[in-house]
């Protein structure tokens, strides 16, 4: 499962092709999650943006044309996080255990990076009108990854479809509570979780 969330038309002007580029573009998305968590939407602006990144103005620009489109991009990059914490979590090459702490440890870490942010994402900034489909394309291949995960380690056949749905529901249920009550660090977060998941899989009967 290598499928990237693809930028909706009409979000980023050009999509950077160089490391240097790429590197401007990962400093300005850190700033602008780092500002949204901080300030909510209405404190977002692409001036104070470009100063936390530490760039131009213009070089800004050069790639999102608004604060819309900045907000587009920290969102596609967090649906590209959360589908890699999936494949690493589908190696077959790793045991049972260390895969389900492969997505415990992951999914807690996708959601560590600037965790006031994803509330905002969620609860008050507005959406693009391709916003749905960009959603709509995560959702997807999100099921498909915890299908592949449930049908790699689960221990008896089941109805994978709605296995992994519970799953997936469980995890992020968990892993976004945490987040809302800065408990995301806890060592306990972190046990109870692989717990829960273990037993789950462990649990699964024809």
């Amino acid at each position: 499962m290598a499928t990237r969330i693809a930028s909706p038309s009409g979000t980023m002007r050009k999509e950077p092709r160089q490391a240097r580029s790429r590197a401007t573009i990962d400093a300005i998305l850190d700033a602008a999650a780092h500002i949204l968590g901080d300030r909510g939407w209405t404190g977002l602006t692409t001036n104070t943006v470009a100063e936390i990144a530490g760039v131009s103005i213009g070089s800004l620009y050069q790639y999102f044309p608004n604060k819309l489109a900045l907000i587009e991009a920290v969102r596609r990059r967090h649906f590209d996080e959360v589908l890699a914490v999936l494949r690493a979590a589908a190696d077959d090459r790793m045991t049972r255990r260390k895969r389900v702490e492969a997505l415990v440890d992951g999914m807690i870490a996708v959601h560590s990076r600037y965790p006031a942010a994803h509330r905002v994402l969620l609860e008050e900034s507005p959406r693009g009108a391709d916003t749905g489909s960009a959603h709509d394309r995560f959702e997807v291949e999100c099921r498909k990854g915890y299908e592949t995960l449930f049908k790699a380690n689960a221990r008896a056949a089941a109805d994978v479809r709605v296995g992994a749905q519970v799953l997936a529901g469980a995890v992020a249920g968990a892993v976004h509570e945490a987040a809302r009550q800065g408990t995301l660090g806890a060592p306990v977060l972190k046990k109870e979780l692989i717990a829960l998941v273990q037993a789950y899989l462990s649990s699964r009967r024809p």
